[in-house]
């Protein structure tokens, strides 16, 4: 891909830049100014090493903003999180990417929205025979009532499509039926999507970075928790992950590489390469797994375009195998060079979004989603 000259593309680091806030709590959008921070540290990367580049913070539609940039002749830095909170808008964001016939960073929209349906996702391991937690859907929290015989306790609940650790809070991991009802009404309500209720795992939790194709296992990490007493209050919350002054964030450091016995290692390799193909990411993801007391890693969490940041876990994995920064920024601009794009909007219009209600339990959810198969 190379422009008239015979040069390479130039480069268009996209993200969003909303203060809109249409659910959650205030306190989410801080996530969403880290991508602003990213993409800085993204374009200076690129910029040393004599890319043209182009920062392009979105507040509206995204085919508006790009229009000044042919997709013949520039590659897209895709770390756009979507607007105001809308459920599923990175999957949309990466559909209009490829509609438009742009080569773009990351994984395309079927694979995000997979990932970001943490049900869906969930049932695409099982199919590929990944370890995943058990779990339970509740769009209501009349509906835990109905379920108290088969429920076994604690269980950690989470928003059924979000990621970046939003509405994950001390309150999140529940020991009671009466825990559990209180944690669902909050996330229905305060976030306005189904709650999805996962067996909470006991121990270690690593995070696996993987990138290229085949995908290739950076050094593993782990989150040292061993300030935390209390088992159950070992989880990345949002504090843990965002909130600079808090205790969580302070007192979460992460080590990479983590110290795992070869068995280990080759186990969590070997789940995280299945959890990849299982969600058919692209580029670059993480998986994030949570290893029991038998030494069974489960997955909890496939994240297809993980932060970026210089202090963010990715690059930290990067660093560890050897890659600078600027290093890792290339190769994954590099990566998407490479790739050949499916525009699946054809796909997308029927049935979209995903319904999140109707089914309260996860081993049961169906969707009308065809490309999410």
């Amino acid at each position: 891909m190379r422009d008239q000259e015979g040069k390479p593309p130039g480069v268009v680091v996209l993200y969003n830049a909303s203060e809109d806030l249409i659910k959650g709590e205030l306190r989410d959008l801080i996530a969403d100014r880290g991508v602003i921070a990213c993409a800085e540290a993204v374009y200076e990367a690129l910029t040393q090493v004599g890319y043209q580049v182009v920062k392009l913070p979105f507040s509206r539609e995204v085919e508006l903003v790009l229009a000044p940039y042919p997709a013949n002749q520039w590659i897209v830095f895709n770390l756009a999180e979507g607007l105001a909170g809308r459920l599923f808008e990175e999957a949309r964001i990466a559909w209009a990417l490829e509609a438009m016939g742009y080569r773009f960073t990351g994984s395309d929209g079927a694979a995000i929205a997979r990932s970001l349906h943490k049900a869906r996702a969930k049932e695409l391991l099982m199919a590929k025979r990944v370890a995943t937690p058990a779990w339970w859907l509740f769009h209501h929290p009349d509906e835990v009532q109905a379920f108290s015989g088969e429920i076994r306790f604690p269980l950690i609940v989470k928003p059924v499509a979000e990621d970046a650790s939003i509405g994950l809070d001390a309150g999140a991991v529940v020991h009671t039926l009466a825990g559990l009802r209180k944690r669902v009404a909050y996330v229905v309500e305060r976030y306005r999507q189904t709650a999805l209720a996962e067996a909470f795992i006991v121990g270690r939790e690593l995070n696996v970075s993987l990138w290229g194709e085949p995908p290739r296992v950076l050094p593993l990490a782990e989150i040292d928790f061993s300030a935390f007493s209390d088992p159950h209050e070992r989880i990345v919350s949002f504090a843990a992950k965002w909130e600079e002054d808090s205790f969580e964030y302070q007192h979460t450091p992460v080590l990479c590489p983590a110290e795992v016995d070869v068995d280990l290692k080759n186990r969590v390799k070997n789940a995280a390469k299945r959890a990849w193909d299982a969600i058919r990411c692209r580029g670059y993801a993480r998986v994030d797994m949570r290893i029991d007391g038998q030494g069974i890693p489960y997955v909890v969490e496939i994240n297809c375009n993980p932060d970026l940041s210089p202090d963010a876990g990715f690059a930290r994995a990067a660093l560890t195998a050897g890659y600078s920064y600027q290093d890792m920024v290339v190769k994954i601009v590099e990566l998407a060079r490479r790739e050949v794009y499916v525009d699946h909007r054809a796909g997308v219009e029927q049935g979209w979004p995903v319904h999140l209600a109707d089914n309260s339990r996860g081993r049961r959810l169906q969707t009308d989603r065809s490309i999410l198969r």
